[in-house]
């Protein structure tokens, strides 16, 4: 459909108009589907208003070229800095001698970027000392913003699961390998979770419960050290090693999985009445 001269030109002054605000607002560029390496581009245009930058000065050609960055540089020094995180994290850990003093230091803890996009620190819930500790990977949305693990509709399954047992929050730990949630509820990177990973190792260690229960493949993975999936791996007690004594462990399928795969939830429920009957076994057996 056409568009008489004095509307198409009404169309085209507006248009500009727009443009302008946005060169005096600062925006030069406009964002398409195609990623672009915009350092490896050439200048582009000042907006308007704006000093042109100067021409670099011509080289001397007497002078040597510099020489080229390896391009291995910034993968080593990255990966040094990730070591250098790790190291800073266990130091820290292990000076925490009480749940306390470790919830204190992991919140003072700045080596893991993504405390700075969660709302808080998911520490843990339940009672400290219980005989039972829960381990997850990381918090989603509603326990980043209650500052509690398991608290969603994850959680709210969990506590059925304890139930059925003879369990509840008051009678177990509960925490997680990442306490801090991920921008949308992804994956942790193996470089957060191992930088996270002497955290929740002292806290096992500080909780030192009679059993283990690894929820999900990544919690058995981090802790246990397994490589199959959960699927071959639940259901079967391993020794959690704190370093003063070993814990039995257990690794079953994560709530948030049940909720995918209901069908599963009968595995659950072996790996639950495995789990109530080694707790009566072991009632008021010493711990060692």
């Amino acid at each position: 459909m056409s568009h008489p001269p004095a509307e198409f030109g009404a169309r085209e002054a507006a248009l500009e108009a727009l443009l302008a605000f946005y060169v005096d607002a600062g925006v030069d560029l406009a964002l398409d589907e195609a990623p672009h390496d915009r350092f490896a581009e050439p200048d582009r245009p000042q907006p308007r208003g704006e000093q042109a930058r100067p021409a670099p000065a011509p080289s001397d050609p007497r002078q040597p070229a510099p020489a080229a960055a390896s391009p291995a540089a910034p993968a080593f020094a990255a990966a040094a800095s990730a070591d250098e995180t790790a190291l800073a994290a266990r130091a820290t850990a292990r000076g925490a001698t009480s749940l306390e003093e470790l919830r204190e230091a992991l919140a003072a803890f700045d080596g893991c970027a993504l405390k700075a996009t969660a709302k808080n620190l998911v520490f843990a819930d339940g009672t400290p000392g219980a005989r039972v500790m829960l381990v997850g990977e990381a918090p989603g949305r509603e326990e980043d913003i209650q500052g509690k693990p398991f608290v969603g509709r994850s959680g709210q399954l969990l506590d059925r699961m304890l139930s059925a047992i003879g369990l509840d929050r008051g009678s177990v730990y509960i925490a997680n390998i990442v306490p801090w949630r991920p921008p949308g509820n992804r994956t942790p990177t193996p470089q957060e979770a191992a930088i996270c990973r002497p955290f929740i190792e002292r806290q096992i260690e500080l909780c030192d419960p009679d059993v283990l229960v690894c929820l999900g493949g990544p919690s058995a993975q981090a802790l246990l050290g397994v490589r199959e999936g959960i699927l071959r791996t639940r259901g079967k007690w391993f020794d959690y090693e704190t370093g003063r004594r070993a814990i039995r462990a257990l690794a079953t399928l994560h709530p948030a999985y049940l909720l995918r795969q209901p069908a599963q939830k009968r595995l659950a429920w072996r790996d639950l009445r495995a789990l109530r009957k080694v707790l009566d076994e072991t009632a008021g057996a010493p711990q060692g």
